[in-house]
């Protein structure tokens, strides 16, 4: 089941169970201890080869969001300057975990300086791409810079979190947990409230470095 699918299938449970639509407030987490990898924990595998095996395996595309929030300055913010404007990063490790409760995961390098201002808003909105956005998910993926000059969104119902136009799918999630997973965390997100766009547009597929 593809990544819209499994957004769409969500729905339904929620709507069924009758799920709230307003979050109970969430301690923003800290920024998690990051530093590079030892020796020892690295296996005996080429990376290269490891990225291509890998790369054989097609995934889905989406754009994580976070509202702006009231940071130090000078923590590595990557939109519009220290301490200024909403954050987003493009993610293609993005998965369904749990229906009850609710839950959802993406995987984030642990060198990210985008994931230490998601932490500190508490709140993600997971925009599901279709295969129009190559070029916006381009913007997202690159460092530095106003990554939503330009780009049309709103605020997700619950979280705020900025709700990107024309996405096929987008959840709105408080971070539910962290988890530390070699060189990157693995960040779950309980579903506040989720939806879809126009169900006829087809996913943005990543394969073999290439957009399909």
């Amino acid at each position: 089941m593809g990544h819209a699918g499994m957004a769409a299938t969500a729905v339904r449970y929620l709507r069924s169970v009758g799920a709230p639509t307003v979050a109970e407030p969430v301690e923003a987490l800290p920024r998690p201890e990051l530093r590079a990898v030892a020796d020892d924990e690295r296996a005996p595998l080429d990376q290269t080869e490891f990225r291509r095996v890998l790369g054989s395996f097609a995934t889905g595309v989406t754009v994580v969001t976070a509202p702006a929030t009231d940071g130090p300055e000078g923590d590595g913010h990557e939109v519009g300057g220290p301490g200024s404007g909403p954050a987003g990063f493009a993610c293609q490790s993005f998965s369904s975990l749990s229906l009850d409760p609710p839950l959802v995961c993406f995987m984030v390098g642990r060198t990210s300086s985008t994931w230490p201002r998601i932490a500190r808003a508490g709140v993600f909105c997971v925009n599901v791409l279709g295969a129009h956005q190559g070029e916006l998910c381009r913007g997202f993926a690159v460092r530095g810079g106003d990554k939503f000059a330009g780009v049309v969104f709103d605020a997700a119902p619950v979280t705020g979190s900025p709700r990107l136009a024309e996405a096929t799918a987008w959840i709105d999630c408080t971070i539910h947990a962290v988890h530390t997973g070699g060189d990157h965390l693995i960040v779950v997100g309980r579903v506040e409230a989720l939806g879809t766009g126009d169900d006829e547009t087809p996913p943005l597929l990543f394969h073999r470095g290439r957009f399909a």
